[in-house]
């Protein structure tokens, strides 16, 4: 029998298709950084961004090998350290669908600096004036996924020992 934590795996890797796909539409659709696709007009576009920096576009200032380095790093860190995390037969159900996806939307945006040397972003929001920085699927599951972990974490806090585990 397959051990049920591999069996995990499909969900940061379903995480990690759905943004690659949606990343392929985009750019089958649209050629240039700026193009853009109105969804509903004034509120929702498509709009081609790429993004050489981190989030919110920062440390774009740096220098390509520095930012290379960088986020080559904190990835590996990041990926073990999640990685573990979710894998732990200790980790409850909900930490380990919020680690699935951190761990997908962190794969496809890596997987994206490594392929193309940026992020490509696409999703744009304006709501009453206000302009969103343009974002990915990607981003959403990281998003998504760190609201649901520490959600989960505050509702069934760890105790202290078993400090080396994510189990309550």
């Amino acid at each position: 029998m397959i051990d049920r934590r591999i069996s995990w795996l499909t969900l940061p890797a379903t995480a990690l298709l759905i943004d690659w796909a949606s990343k392929a539409a985009v750019l089958k659709r649209l050629h240039y950084e700026g193009d853009s696709i109105a969804v509903i007009p004034g509120v929702f576009h498509l709009t081609l961004g790429y993004n050489t920096g981190a989030i919110f576009g920062s440390f774009q200032g740096l220098s390509p090998l520095v930012r290379s380095v960088l986020f080559g790093v904190a990835g590996l860190v990041a990926l073990v350290f999640f990685g573990k995390a979710f894998l732990s037969e200790a980790t409850p159900r909900l930490e380990r669908i919020a680690l699935g996806l951190i761990l997908g939307g962190a794969l496809g945006n890596g997987l994206d600096r490594l392929r193309h040397g940026h992020v490509v972003d696409f999703i744009d929001v304006v709501i009453r004036g206000w302009h969103y920085w343009t974002f990915n699927i990607a981003d959403s599951f990281i998003v998504c996924g760190g609201i649901l972990f520490v959600w989960s974490m505050l509702s069934h806090p760890a105790s202290p020992a078993s400090s080396d585990t994510l189990a309550p």
